[in-house]
């Protein structure tokens, strides 16, 4: 018997072009939808916009073809339309508009370049390479000394793309406990914007972000160095770090000398550092410089090839990519199930041929329910996160606007984000962006006052988000078997760069890591050198799958009665993104050239845009006029991101910054509905060896 999944019996009808619609659908199927993938006769891709039809058999993959002839009176489309839950288009790229009007049950997403109802060239299709150059993505990325480079995947069409089925889910919610259906808005720039969000605090802040090309803006040594046969990237973040990277490389004096006795001396002789770095890495072969880095436990990974990932150890072991055999016999390689790692299929599990008439076509099976209030979809969902830095906090980020209540489990010390500069009165910006909306409690999991207080709490909750070390839960006494006992309805979702069940057990990685072992830096090229993009990618994605991974889980939870539990990698997430460049070369999209003091993008078919910088971004009239920087409503209020899910019956609300942490007493055990008397820790399981 088949496991169910958080969609299953839902109907989808992807009619929109963009890639962003196509990779929605992808998502959708993933979890369990049954997808119709809409082909219409005589489609060729335009020259200026890369569309999903270029690379058809790609995003055709586990959905079912319906061909349409492109007239008004297709009776198959039009039943579909009809009997469709859910309806992807994509108003500013599309040919021709729907044509038959959609159940009134029916959620109905539009994802356009800069959203269905603003004026700004809303009516162009514009692409993602010139989206990343109009956000500020362009800017960030590449070397200091060089022009910006455009990242060479559409991240911004394929982040969207997570975003609209986060949206989508959460409309679903919204439908099966009020009987409200509603439209979602989105818009590639929203969630491009969203994206910045380790560049705005220090504009913020009065600086002036620039490009850094693979070096880290307050950690050094961190780079991309030339091994013998190949790329190595190297991250340190500590002075155990250095001096462990000193006796790898067989220098430990350099762990001694004065000169770069601390990570401030480090910066200001940066390039002599990575000399010392890059010597050593030149006269040995990457996977030797790797093993030994690894063993002393410096995140480091190899720059992985676009086309050799399908034999990366850990994609292959978590089945991440793998081949089918498309129409006409033509092997092609395929993504796997994100949300379930060792599936090698979702969805029909094939390519399907064109549609030739006879695709059955469902009936509208969604229950009709007298609507109510409008209430946020997360309304009455307690969410524990257990996280810092970027993955789990940016999940937890979104589900507060969606109404959850959020609390953030803290060491006493707090976060180590808090320390990011710049401050203002004690507080990092980039923590308060990463963290509005929730409650901060500082918990010690060393001792069993703290574990008792998080073991209630979690028997409250309805999620815990996390993206600690694989193992790291187990070893407090939470295994995933310990945590289904103590709270059989709580959906677990864990975040971690290569997985809990990976080919690399304990090793670390930071988001540059992952940028490296994806393709991504791969096919992100300036002068041959490889680049990893400006903003955090991996990280931010890896947020962005767990968000979806949530919201379909609670559906799954509350309308099967199976509660799942999903292991999220953010290399698997990060490879997705790069999933054009699987098959053959991407063609050329664009080129960044140099106008007056400033750059221009000119895609391939002629279109230009601006390349702004993050200050032009913070302070456009689109980016004001979407509300997408927002002031919080604190009594001194602090900046934050507005939420690029744009859900027209219940919007999400960005309301207040995150404070300190709250201290453990009674009373706030009380506050929380928990109870304060002492309760067993659950038996740990015995270890073996």
């Amino acid at each position: 018997m088949t496991a169910p999944r958080p969609l299953d019996g839902i109907v989808v009808l992807e009619f929109g072009r963009r890639l962003a619609c196509g990779a929605t659908g992808s998502l959708l199927a993933q979890l369990g939808a049954t997808v119709f993938f809409t082909e219409t006769d005589g489609a060729t891709p335009d020259a200026s916009f890369e569309d999903k039809f270029s690379q058809r058999d790609l995003f055709a993959y586990g959905k079912q073809s319906l061909r349409w002839s492109g007239k008004a009176g297709d009776n198959a489309l039009l039943q579909l339309i009809a009997a469709a839950d859910v309806v992807i288009t994509s108003s500013d790229a599309d040919a021709v508009a729907l044509p038959g009007p959609p159940s009134p049950s029916a959620i109905v997403c539009d994802i356009t370049a800069f959203g269905a109802r603003t004026t700004e060239r809303s009516a162009v299709p514009v692409s993602d390479f010139l989206l990343q150059a109009i956000s500020g993505i362009a800017d960030t990325t590449g070397e200091s000394s060089g022009p910006p480079v455009s990242v060479g995947a559409p991240v911004v069409e394929f982040s969207t793309a997570l975003y609209a089925a986060a949206s989508i889910v959460a409309g679903l919610r919204v439908r099966r406990l009020s009987g409200i259906a509603q439209t979602i808005d989105m818009a590639l720039y929203d969630c491009a914007v969203n994206a910045m969000a380790t560049f705005f605090p220090s504009h913020f802040g009065g600086g002036k972000p620039r490009r850094l090309g693979n070096r880290h803006s307050m950690a050094a040594p961190w780079n991309a160095y030339r091994a013998s046969d190949g790329w190595v990237l190297l991250c340190s973040a500590s002075e155990a770090h250095w001096q462990k990277i000193c006796e790898v490389i067989g220098q430990p004096e350099l762990g001694r000398d004065q000169r770069y006795a601390n990570l401030g001396a480090r910066m200001l002789r940066r390039d002599e550092v990575d000399d010392h770095v890059a010597g050593w890495m030149a006269r040995h072969p990457a996977k030797d410089c790797i093993a030994v880095l690894s063993g002393a436990n410096i995140a480091c990974g190899e720059i992985v090839p676009v086309g050799a990932l399908a034999d990366e150890p850990n994609l292959r072991h978590r089945h991440s990519v793998h081949q089918v055999v498309g129409p006409g016999g033509r092997m092609l390689r395929v993504a796997g199930n994100l949300f379930a790692p060792g599936e090698a299929a979702y969805g029909s599990g094939t390519i399907p041929a064109p549609d030739s008439g006879r695709t059955r076509i469902p009936e509208n099976l969604s229950a009709t329910l007298a609507p109510q209030a409008a209430e946020l979809p997360l309304k009455g969902i307690r969410i524990v996160e257990l996280g810092q830095y970027t993955t789990a906090p940016l999940a937890g980020r979104h589900l507060a606007t969606l109404g959850a209540e959020v609390i953030k489990i803290e060491p006493l010390e707090g976060d180590s984000a808090r320390q990011w500069a710049p401050h203002r009165d004690g507080m990092s910006y980039f923590f308060v962006i990463s963290n509005a909306g929730k409650c901060a409690i500082g918990v010690d999991l060393r001792n069993e006052k703290g574990l008792d207080f998080f073991r209630k709490l979690l028997c409250s909750a309805d999620v815990l988000v996390e993206n600690m070390k694989p193992g790291s839960l187990a070893r407090l006494g939470f295994s995933a078997e310990v945590l289904a006992e103590l709270n059989p309805k709580l959906v677990y979702t864990s975040i971690t760069g290569f997985g809990a069940d990976a080919a690399y057990q304990e090793r670390p990685a930071f988001d540059t890591v992952v940028q490296a072992m994806c393709g991504l830096m791969d096919v992100t090229r300036a002068n041959d050198i490889p680049l990893k993009a400006g903003i955090s990618i991996a990280d931010i994605c890896g947020g962005q799958l767990g968000l979806l991974a949530i919201l379909a889980g609670l559906e799954q939870r509350d309308r099967s009665g199976r509660t799942p539990r999903y292991d999220l990698s953010m290399q698997d997430v990060a490879s997705w993104l790069t999933q054009l460049s699987w098959n053959g070369q991407r063609a050329e999209v664009g080129k960044v050239a140099a106008e007056g003091d400033g750059f221009i993008a000119v895609d391939l078919g002629g279109a230009t845009a601006p390349v702004k910088s993050v200050a032009q971004v913070a302070e456009a009239p689109l980016t004001k006029a979407r509300q997408l920087i927002v002031m919080s409503s604190d009594a001194d209020p602090w900046p934050l991101l507005g939420s690029p899910l744009r859900l027209g019956a219940t919007p999400p609300r960005v309301a207040r910054a995150i404070g300190q942490p709250e201290s453990l007493s009674d009373a706030l055990a009380r506050e929380l509905g928990l109870d304060t008397s002492p309760k067993p820790a659950p038996a740990k399981p015995e270890l073996r060896s």
